[in-house]
């Protein structure tokens, strides 16, 4: 090829190209289509058809400018010129030489430069011919490896000597990125070019390695999923053959597709795949196939990710609240609290609530009611008498029948990830030799274990945590600690008299009425009637048994509505319901007619609600011994002989002969004997009867008391206070002494009973002994101390009158 002369001294047209370089010897076509550009060609075909192709830096820049454009390009001849039809023109150009541009003069209608040469002799070395030789051999292996490059072009460079052309000619055919092929051109030195050329090719077929072995795994893959498809394709036909049929073949593959379009997280999806295609290997009649097809069933048919849209608006939850429950406003705040904050923050974890009270307040549909609320599924498991940690947890597959355990079931049932689930009778779990129920309990109440609760059958964890799991429970002592650890212990009272009258009138009435075909015209209930009901046919801290006697009370009406075909309206009075119910079945605690020695008012907490409790003691010969009766628990007979301690430690300061204690037996009893009773908030009830028997004076019988007793006439706290002043309340009891640390618990009684009762908080058994006997027995040392008393207590019992006149010294007796 004969080398062309350039002219450096002259200014040429410039065309700037886009993602090309154009090397010195190499023919290609280019698309003109830029103005500037197509009047840099015309000006080149006017004078000698040599033109500077000058790469841009940027593609995107229709109208580059010297700092757009690289600094070495190539001084091209134009071969040919064809204009189109769209107004484009198609030109044949071929590199000649590289060029270094000293300047662009960016005239109006095209862009020219100065230009200098960059390209050097090189000087003929054996380095030079090993480069060659070794360009060619990489060349060729690139040749054997990219099928684009065609083998002639392999040919045509070996017939090239000279080291700088042959290095143009090759890097003319390697695909590369711009950058690179513009470091080549930049190279002057023909020996720089070639190294820096067989880098790069080297380079380039290191890739075309890593793409072939990807293509071939590529190709692997799809002849064995053709290989699947054309086998399966044959076992269809075969089982067809057979008589099979291809129903199994289409419910597999039906099972397979759910699997793939469903909302599987990426551990079940493969867990549950790799089971299909276990089971595809199965017969369709063998006991292990049912078990792989129950299994991947559960995985696809288990909530993953399906969720229900949660109430924002409180005023919504609070009317859905107090339309489904009268009362119960510390529960329904805690849910409001929890409405509120879910609000606020978008990554609440489920609460863990424990809903602790006597059985008919409503714990149960207190939890239906919160689902409600918070517009949420809700599902109900009962734990009384669960024994097996496969309930909780669910059985291996290995077992024959396995299934997974009732949490997992729950959670299929809801069809959601964010139910409400109550565990109803939590305290009422028991363990035997198959697992602790309540210790499996620990990880699906737990908020930071339960995201990655493990079920034993479906072997993948499963996420709990939007769960809001309500437990019920009667009893709190009955739950064990741990578990109590999770749960925030929300407890329910028993209803007072009035919360029963509401919800009996307002709920339970027109249930009835409703459910045994009345009409409320059919019906007159006074309430008067109804409170007599619930003081004389029920006694319970609920109301199901309320319910069940205003049933039967519907249904003795609804006969006497078809009985009289006219229409007929029925007055339900006391003496309608001694009628239809027979003799009353209760009869409350109600004071005493009078104030009696040996016999005072005590206050008891049952899981009905609270009661009156009588006790009583008499004195019989003997050795001094205290006999106990009434079927009295342990920690109860403890408390009575704490008080029997007490009263005889202190005697000296009751008028009591020696005698009496030395020659007598003391006998104590609470009545209803075949009832247990336990505890120690009777011990200051028990001491004032032992007091009032041993100085022969009487108890006040408009008082009642509670608290504990400590051998030194300390009084203790105690429990169950509210049931115990509505207990007193009933009975027309009107002063009830209680322990000082307890007056904090008198904000959770109903106002209206606090205002119709005295409340006397004390710390000592003298207090308790000045308030509670008819004439306080007590020898005081100290005149002055009697007189703290007096006026301590003299504004809350100003119908109680002492007598102060009638003290004649410290060490006389105080009375009426």
């Amino acid at each position: 090829m004969t080398k062309k002369t350039i002219d450096y001294t002259k200014q040429y047209p410039l065309l700037p190209l886009r993602d090309v370089v154009v090397f010195p010897y190499m023919v290609l076509p280019l698309f003109v289509g830029r103005e500037k550009s197509i009047n840099a060609l015309d000006e080149a075909m006017k004078e000698n058809r040599y033109i500077v192709l000058l790469t841009q830096k940027d593609a995107q820049i229709s109208s580059p400018e010297k700092d757009d454009l690289y600094e070495v390009g190539t001084i091209s001849e134009i071969l040919q010129l064809l204009k189109l039809p769209d107004g484009t023109i198609k030109v044949l150009v071929e590199g000649i030489s590289r060029c270094y541009i000293k300047d662009i003069h960016d005239e109006e209608e095209f862009m020219k430069v100065s230009v200098s040469r960059v390209d050097r002799e090189p000087e003929i070395t054996s380095e030079i011919s090993e480069l060659r030789s070794e360009l060619l051999s990489t060349f060729d292996r690139y040749i054997k490896l990219n099928k684009k490059v065609p083998k002639e072009a392999l040919a045509s460079a070996e017939s090239i000597e000279d080291i700088a052309q042959i290095s143009d000619v090759i890097a003319s055919h390697i695909e590369m990125r711009v950058e690179y092929k513009q470091a080549l051109l930049d190279l002057g030195n023909p020996v720089d070019r070639v190294s820096k050329l067989i880098e790069l090719i080297e380079g380039e077929i290191e890739v075309m390695h890593i793409e072939k072995k990807i293509q071939n795994q590529v190709r692997k893959q799809m002849e064995k999923t053709q290989k699947e498809y054309y086998l399966n394709e044959q076992m269809k036909v075969i089982k067809k053959e057979l008589g099979q049929g291809d129903g199994e073949v289409d419910e597999i593959t039906e099972l397979k597709k759910s699997i793939e379009d469903g909302l599987l997280p990426d551990e079940a999806r493969n867990k549950a795949l790799q089971e299909i295609k276990r089971l595809e290997k199965m017969p369709p009649m063998s006991a292990e196939s049912a078990v792989v097809r129950n299994y991947i069933e559960w995985l696809r048919d288990i909530p993953w990710k399906k969720r229900t849209k949660d109430i924002k608006r409180i005023e919504d939850a609070v009317e859905i609240l107090d339309k489904d429950h009268y009362g119960l406003d510390e529960v329904k705040e805690r849910i409001i609290e929890y409405i509120a904050v879910n609000k606020l923050s978008k990554k609440l974890k489920g609460p863990i609530l424990c809903f602790v009270g006597p059985p008919g307040v409503g714990k149960t549909s207190l939890g239906r009611s919160v689902a409600k609320a918070l517009n949420r599924k809700f599902v109900r498991m009962s734990l009384g008498g669960v024994r097996d940690e496969a309930e909780i947890r669910g059985h291996r597959r290995t077992y024959v029948g396995a299934l997974p355990g009732r949490i997992i079931q729950m959670m299929k049932k809801a069809g959601t990830v964010n139910p409400v689930i109550l565990l109803d009778e939590i305290d009422k779990m028991s363990m035997d030799f198959r697992g602790d129920p309540s210790s499996a309990l620990l990880e699906v109440l737990d908020p930071e274990q339960n995201a990655a609760f493990a079920d034993h059958y479906m072997e993948v964890p499963y996420d709990l945590s939007d769960v809001m799991f309500i437990t019920t429970a009667n009893v709190q002592y009955n739950i064990p600690l741990p578990l109590q650890d999770r749960m925030e212990v929300i407890e329910l009272s028993s209803y007072t008299e009035p919360e029963k009258l509401h919800i009996a009138m307002d709920f339970l009435l027109p249930k009835q009425i409703e459910e045994n075909g009345l009409t409320p015209e059919n019906i007159n209930f006074q309430k008067n009637a109804m409170l007599f009901i619930i003081r004389h046919y029920t006694k319970e801290a609920g109301v199901r048994s309320l319910e069940r006697v205003i049933a039967k009370v519907c249904r003795k009406v609804a006969r006497e509505v078809v009985e009289n075909e006219e229409k007929f309206c029925k007055d339900i009075t006391e003496e309608i319901l001694k009628k239809y119910l027979g003799p009353t079945r209760f009869k409350y605690g109600v004071k005493e007619e009078k104030n009696e020695i040996g016999l005072a008012n005590g206050l008891a907490w049952t899981e009905v609600g609270g009661d009156i409790l009588n006790i009583e003691a008499s004195l019989i010969k003997g050795k001094g011994d205290l006999k106990l009766t009434g079927k009295l628990g342990e920690v109860m007979q403890e408390s009575a002989q704490a008080a029997f301690t007490y009263v005889r430690a202190n005697q000296q300061f009751f008028e009591i002969n020696e005698s009496v204690i030395r020659d007598f037996d003391t006998h104590l009893h609470v009545p209803e004997g075949a009832i247990p009773k336990d505890g120690p908030s009777a011990g200051i009830t028990m001491a004032v009867v032992m007091s009032s028997l041993f100085s022969k004076i009487p108890v006040r019988r408009d008082v009642a008391m509670t608290g504990e007793i400590t051998l030194r006439g300390k009084v203790l706290p105690i429990g169950g206070l509210k049931e115990k002043v509505l207990a007193a309340h009933r009975a027309d009891i009107r002063h009830i002494i209680i322990p000082k640390d307890n007056e904090k618990d008198l904000e959770k009684i109903p106002e209206y009973v606090r205002n119709e009762m005295v409340f006397h908080p004390v710390s000592t058994m003298e207090e308790v002994l000045f308030l509670a006997l008819e004439s306080p027995v007590m020898f005081f040392k100290d005149l002055n101390k009697t007189k703290v008393l007096y006026d301590k207590w003299k504004s809350s019992i100003a119908d109680w009158t002492i007598d102060l006149n009638k003290v004649k010294s410290g060490d006389d007796l105080i009375t009426m």
